[in-house]
């Protein structure tokens, strides 16, 4: 383990069905959906997740990628929505849309990108999240698909950063907090 962990939240095992659960439940959903099902995958942190969620699909589907972000340095979201890098396609009428997360703390970001999207005329749009915080919610929104519940922690790996760092762990820890409250 990381010296910078105070301990392991979610092993690899259990990320592992985690996934395989939420890929069950979106292929029974999506399986004879009609138009073209895009995996939306939200930079940098969801890269992991969304590669491993989709080998685990059992029905085709196209990759898209957005950044964004809502955090600065740090671990307290400015409710600011700064997308980096958009979506590539323009007609999305024939779209049906899996935005995945790796996490959904406040929901604002998920929720501000979903309705860009809808009003953007995606077909439809629906998200997935490894994992869902709710006690930090400050919005109503709720992901479709969410893998595991998690306690209000700062969690890293398997994607999940602190200021870049972290993101190869194959499992989600509970960082130390000297290491963020310096």
């Amino acid at each position: 383990m990381n010296d910078s962990i105070e301990r392991i939240l979610f092993t690899e095992e259990e990320i592992k069905e985690a996934t395989a659960k939420v890929a069950s439940e979106i292929s029974r959903d999506y399986k004879d959906a009609e138009g073209t099902t895009v995996l939306l995958c939200i930079l940098k942190g969801s890269l992991v997740f969304c590669s491993d969620l989709m080998r685990k699909l059992d029905f085709p589907t196209e990759l898209e990628f957005m950044k964004v972000s809502s955090y600065g340095s740090g671990t307290i979201s400015s409710g600011q929505l700064n997308i980096t890098l958009d979506i590539s396609r323009k007609d999305l009428s024939d779209i049906n849309i899996i935005i995945v997360e790796d996490i959904i703390d406040t929901g604002i970001t998920l929720s501000r990108i979903h309705d860009m999207l809808v009003k953007r005329g995606a077909k439809s749009v629906k998200t997935v999240a490894l994992l869902n915080n709710p006690a930090r919610r400050g919005t109503p929104y709720e992901p479709d698909y969410s893998g595991l519940f998690m306690p209000n922690e700062f969690v890293v790996g398997y994607g999940l950063d602190y200021n870049e760092k972290f993101r190869d762990l194959p499992y989600i820890g509970v960082l130390k907090p000297e290491i963020y409250k310096r």
